[in-house]
């Protein structure tokens, strides 16, 4: 899963704004949005795609993204509960290709639904809304916000996600307590949680990583770097995080974390843009795969919702691509993790490594 690495963190640094404000998004929602956009674009504006994704043809890049799909129940946590949406928007009298049907019917959570753009712009807006909403568990009620769909515009590409889950070893409440975190702004005092257990850990690349094994085969990563997280952030690239990750062994770790909430949105089109994809905005954009008429994509929106708390981890993402008309052994003594400043952290599923959201954390709140 380099590929995908590569993909979430050069888009993360194209995304994330300047250092001093926190900052999530989904890897995983992004990437699906652009794959279906893959499966629906041809020629160059197909290539320019599967580059950034770093797969050879659609099919690698849902395949790639598949696994993570379903996250299945097992041992003593609370079960997962995960939800992913697949599904173009299209209006009723655009012409749709067959085969393009076929192959969104191999992504998870696949549909094909029709609103009225042309006639009800808004009441497009609100359909849409209203069905990222509620796979989301209402975390993400306007994804789509005024004015952004308009009688040119004809489908809409819409990746949602909802994970909910449950540590294997939740952190006792009882023991969080108000402790300081040194925030860019200044120094104050934040509810941070404590556990001394034995769990995945490394120090390399100039970070420490803790892994928090939750419910289902999904796991956080807390990444603290040694230098202020400004400095180190713009330097992590996918061969650094892959050395690190692959240095995780079982150590006995006392983790001091925050509880913290990061809720983010962003319009991907000029980050796409420094990264390669940019036919898809304009005319010359292919989309004939999906259809005979001429479309480009106008705007690609992104949100999502990132809540990690005592008992585990909730998290919503929705990204939409709207497309208009052109023309009891002795333990050791436990390393230390106080995580008292900036760090990123890092959801992903385990055995595919799909990044389900990477977070910036400066302020916890």
């Amino acid at each position: 899963m380099t590929e995908h690495l590569d993909f979430s963190l050069a888009l993360h640094h194209q995304l994330a704004p300047e250092s001093r404000r926190s900052f999530a998004w989904s890897p995983y929602s992004v990437a699906s949005a652009l794959g279906l956009a893959g499966e629906a674009a041809g020629g160059d504006t197909r290539a320019e795609l599967l580059d950034v994704l770093g797969a050879a043809d659609p099919a690698a890049a849902r395949a790639a993204l598949s696994p993570a799909a379903e996250l299945p129940a097992g041992g003593s946590a609370e079960a997962p509960v995960l939800a992913v949406a697949n599904t173009l928007w299209a209006h009723e009298e655009l012409p749709l290709h067959e085969e393009f049907l076929r192959e969104l019917a191999r992504w998870p959570g696949a549909a094909a639904r029709t609103a009225p753009f042309r006639t009800d712009p808004d009441g497009a807006r609100r359909l849409i809304n209203a069905d990222v909403a509620e796979t989301t568990r209402q975390l993400i009620p306007e994804l789509l916000e005024p004015g952004t769909v308009d009688p040119e515009t004809v489908a809409a590409l819409v990746n949602a996600l909802y994970l909910k889950v449950s540590w294997r070893e939740a952190f006792d409440r009882h023991r969080t307590a108000d402790l300081a975190f040194h925030a860019p702004a200044g120094e104050r005092a934040v509810p941070t949680m404590t556990a001394t257990r034995r769990t995945g850990y490394a120090a390399a690349e100039g970070w420490q990583a803790v892994v928090l094994p939750a419910a289902g085969g999904a796991e956080a990563v807390v990444l603290l770097p040694d230098a202020d997280l400004a400095t180190a952030e713009p330097q992590l690239g996918a061969a650094e995080l892959t050395g690190l990750l692959a240095r995780i062994d079982d150590q006995r770790v006392e983790l001091f974390l925050p509880r913290f909430e990061v809720t983010s949105d962003a319009e991907l089109t000029a980050s796409l843009g420094a990264l390669g994809v940019r036919r898809l905005f304009t005319p010359a954009a292919d989309f004939s795969p999906l259809t005979d008429a001429a479309l480009k994509i106008s705007t690609i929106v992104h949100q999502a919702v990132l809540r990690v708390d005592e008992s585990g981890l909730e998290g919503a993402a929705a990204t939409a691509a709207m497309m208009r008309l052109t023309a009891i052994v002795r333990e050791p003594d436990p390393i230390t993790v106080r995580v008292d400043r900036p760090f990123l952290f890092l959801v992903r599923h385990r055995e595919s490594g799909a990044v389900y959201f990477l977070a910036r954390v400066v302020d916890p709140s």
